[in-house]
């Protein structure tokens, strides 16, 4: 039998946290665009089957989210991996999948923009806090 290895791709993902789930302030921008879409294929919805969840006193809201992959619905539950594949479609993975499968590609300087970023002597690059202007230092060599 032949076997075969995944290729090493590039993907960008999100672990949806029950904190994010009502924070959405660091959410990329296709996992907005995909709460914006209708249900369905490449979409985020909440679950209106599932009770929803209550916050605080005399506040509730539904807190199941499902994911419109080209398989069908799929639901996200906390902590789970949402994937923006290479062709743009998006699927939720399991954090002990994504473990085993995914590991963290280091930032390039390039891909940040300049007017978020410091970087340390050895190259560490750290993103703008917020809340406060960081200047782009050049790299010593």
């Amino acid at each position: 039998m032949a076997k075969y290895r995944k290729k090493p791709i590039v993907i960008e993902a999100f672990q949806m946290t029950l904190e994010r789930r009502w924070d959405n302030s660091e959410w990329p921008t296709w996992l907005h665009q995909a709460w914006n879409r209708s249900p369905g294929e490449n979409a985020i919805w909440v679950d209106p089957d599932v009770p929803s969840i209550r916050l605080a006193e005399g506040l509730e809201a539904p807190a199941d989210l499902l994911c419109g992959t080209l398989e069908g619905a799929h639901r996200i539950t906390w902590d789970d991996w949402i994937i923006q594949g290479i062709k743009g479609e998006i699927y939720p993975c399991k954090p002990d999948i994504f473990e085993a499968t995914y590991e963290p590609v280091p930032m390039r300087v390039e891909d940040v923009p300049e007017e978020i970023v410091e970087i340390d002597e050895d190259g560490t690059v750290h993103p703008q806090p917020k809340g406060e202007r960081w200047r782009k230092q050049k790299l010593r060599e």
